[in-house]
């Protein structure tokens, strides 16, 4: 009984720091632009793709898991967002950062419309040379048509949040 109420006070303690480090880190990360380094990913039936198929894009990167409940949320945003902008090149890119066995249940039971590219560890990895300094969950980059990252963000993001820093570069 002792050890359950030490799981559960260690569990509570953790969300607690959580939501208070999340407080203190900035909504957006204020860097200068940036340019996207090169990288090969497989989709889930294995097949490699370059980040390169979608120069000249606008592209919306969001490195995810499945077991991220704000990853999850934002999903159905990013799915009207493609489907009300694709026309316009707004491209996202979604990147798990897991094994393809989950990754491809939850696609298969939800109609995600824009690529999902398996990173697992090279996701993570890759997550943080494009500037995740703090290993955050959902992670989101946007990437201007001449390929320079112009947003980072670590955490949730909302419609709006997106819409801001995309809707100038889409004209």
């Amino acid at each position: 009984m002792k050890q359950t109420a030490l799981i559960i006070l260690a569990a509570i303690i953790a969300l607690v720091l959580g939501v208070t480090a999340r407080q203190l880190f900035p909504p957006a990360e204020k860097t200068g632009p940036s340019a996207l380094p090169e990288f090969n990913l497989p989709d889930l039936s294995g097949r490699q793709h370059n980040i390169s198929e979608w120069r000249g894009k606008v592209l919306v990167i969001n490195f995810w898991a499945t077991w991220c409940p704000p990853c999850l949320k934002e999903i159905p945003d990013f799915v009207a967002l493609q489907a009300q902008y694709a026309d316009k090149d707004l491209q996202f890119i979604g990147i798990a950062l897991e094994d393809r066995e989950p990754v491809a249940e939850y696609t298969a039971a939800t109609q995600i419309n824009y690529p999902i590219l398996l990173g697992g560890d090279n996701g993570i990895a890759l997550s943080q040379q494009l500037g995740n300094t703090i290993g955050a969950v959902p992670y989101t980059l946007v990437v201007d048509r001449k390929g320079q990252i112009i947003f980072r963000h670590p955490g949730e993001l909302s419609k709006q949040q997106i819409m801001e820093v995309v809707t100038p570069i889409l004209n």
